[in-house]
This record gives C-alpha cells, structure tokens and sequence, in this order.
C-alpha cells in the first residue's frame, strides 16, 4: 500500500465515518441538537471534498495506485452508506431510498468485479449517469443532515427532493451499466 497524500485523504474520509455518526450520540450537554446537525454536516462536506480532491491529487502529483483506484470508491460507499442509515433512523430520509441507493452501490460493486474477471472492466467504467447520482447525492445528504431551516432555505425539503433525484439516477445507472454488462459479457 503506497503511502501518499491521495491514498491519506481516503483513509481520512473511511476515519471520519465513525465521528460523523458518532456526533448524534453525544449527551445533548455536551452538544445540542442544532449543534450535532452542524457538526455532522461540516464533517460529511469535508469528507465529501476529499473524495474529489484524492483523485485530483493522485492524477496531479502521479501517485495513482492500484490500491487507491480500490480503497477511494470504498471509502465513498462506506461513507454514504453510513450517511444514509442514520438519516433513516432520523426519519430525514425513506428506508426506501436508502435500499436502492446502497443495494445499487453492492450490486455495481459486484457487477465490476465479476466483468474484471471476465477482461471486460471498461464496459462497466464510470459514466455521466453514475457521476450525475453522486454529485446529487453528496449535496443531498449534508442538507438532510444539517435538517435546520436558514431563513427562507429549507435544507431538508432540497435535500429530500435530491435525494429521490439521487435514487432515480441510481436505478438509471445501474440499468444502463447492466446493459453495458450484458454486451461487454456476451463478446468475452
């Protein structure tokens, strides 16, 4: 496992998982309701920029590795998935929504393995529709979790709206990377 800022900032984001859903538990002395909202939000931004900044860093400064390209796409289920059951358990988000969200991030996971062994990984390569599903959601969820209104902003009905927007997107990638399965399965 190299050791270099990329592959750094993933472990952060997988460390941050457990603070994040860990602020909710706090005793309301030590942090108030408002302020466990904000806590978590901040984190899971940060977290969220991370993701998009290792990759950047790891094509900038050359230090693209295998074991980063496995690790960085871990870390971001890891955290959304973590993200996602404690909005369910604070009723800020539909069980619903959360299985197809997560159950997607499985099978896709399980659907690039199985298409590696097979030698055709590109035709499962990361598309419009997939980027599209985790830029609506990594907004969606720190709005859901920050859950107080500012002023005339309500984050949590923006935030609901994207997240069903999220999942629509996750079921249209996960039918077109299926297609794009098939064909890639059927030449090998």
């Amino acid at each position: 496992m190299p050791l270099n800022i990329p592959n750094l900032l993933t472990w952060l984001r997988i460390v941050m998982i457990p603070l994040v859903v860990g602020v909710f538990y706090f005793p309301e002395n030590w942090l108030s309701a408002r302020e466990q909202n904000l806590f978590a939000t901040v984190m899971f931004t940060f977290a969220a920029i991370t993701d998009w900044l290792d990759g950047y860093l790891a094509r900038r400064l050359n230090q693209a590795s295998a074991f980063g390209a496995f690790l960085d796409p871990v870390a971001d289920k890891l955290m959304v998935a973590a993200a996602l059951i404690l909005l369910v358990e604070f009723s800020r988000v539909h069980a619903i929504v959360a299985m197809i969200i997560i159950g997607r991030e499985i099978a896709i996971s399980a659907l690039r393995e199985w298409m590696a062994k097979v030698g055709e990984a590109k035709s499962v390569a990361v598309n419009v529709f997939g980027k599209i599903k985790t830029v609506s959601q990594m907004i969606a969820i720190p709005l859901l979790l920050y859950h107080e209104e500012i002023s005339w902003f309500n984050p949590q009905d923006w935030g609901t709206w994207l997240i069903y927007f999220a999942a629509g997107m996750t079921l249209i990638s996960m039918i077109y990377y299926l297609m794009k399965a098939g064909r890639g399965a059927a030449g090998a």
